[in-house]
C-alpha cells in the first residue's frame, strides 16, 4: 500500500494555494462533482462555469459520481488508503468525511488560514448572504 494520500480538492478551497496540494505537491488529486449535488439543481449554470475554469486551472482529475464512491476508487487506483483534505464549513463535506471514514479511508483534513475572523453564525445558503455576514471583517486592516 502507498504511504502518499491522494488530495481530495473540494469547491470550498479552488486554489493553487490549496493547502493539501501545497502539502502533496506530487500526490494524485481529485475534484468529484457530486451527483446528488448536481441533479437537486444545487449549482447555478454560471457557478458550474466558474468552478470548472478554476479546476481547468489545477493539477487535478475531474470526476462525477457519488462522492466518497468516486474518491475510494480514485484511492484504490492509486493503491493508497488515505486522503488529504482542507477543512469546510459545509454540511456536505461533514457527510462525505463520514462516508470515507466508513469506507475505511484514513483522512487528514488540513486547516486553512481562516479568509476572514468571523464567530458569529454563518448562512452558508447562498454565497452572497455569507459575503453579506463577514464582508466588514473583511476589509479590516491585519497585519
Amino acid at each position: 500500500m502507498n504511504k502518499q494520500p491522494i488530495v481530495w480538492v473540494f469547491g470550498d478551497h479552488l486554489s493553487s494555494t490549496n493547502p493539501a496540494l501545497m502539502a502533496h505537491p506530487n500526490a494524485p488529486a481529485i475534484y468529484v462533482w457530486d451527483e446528488d449535488m448536481l441533479k437537486r439543481n444545487q449549482l447555478s449554470l454560471k457557478r458550474i462555469a466558474f468552478v470548472y475554469e478554476c479546476l481547468l486551472e489545477l493539477p487535478v482529475t475531474i470526476r462525477k459520481g457519488q462522492t466518497a464512491e468516486v474518491l475510494a476508487a480514485f484511492a484504490n487506483e492509486h493503491n493508497t488508503a488515505s486522503v488529504c483534505t482542507v477543512k469546510s464549513v459545509s454540511p456536505r463535506f461533514q457527510r462525505h468525511c463520514s462516508a470515507l471514514k466508513k469506507k475505511g479511508l484514513a483522512l487528514e483534513v488540513l486547516t486553512p488560514k481562516p479568509f476572514v475572523s468571523y464567530n458569529g453564525k454563518r448562512d452558508l445558503k447562498r454565497a452572497s448572504r455569507y459575503w453579506r455576514q463577514i464582508q466588514s471583517y473583511a476589509f479590516q486592516y491585519t497585519e
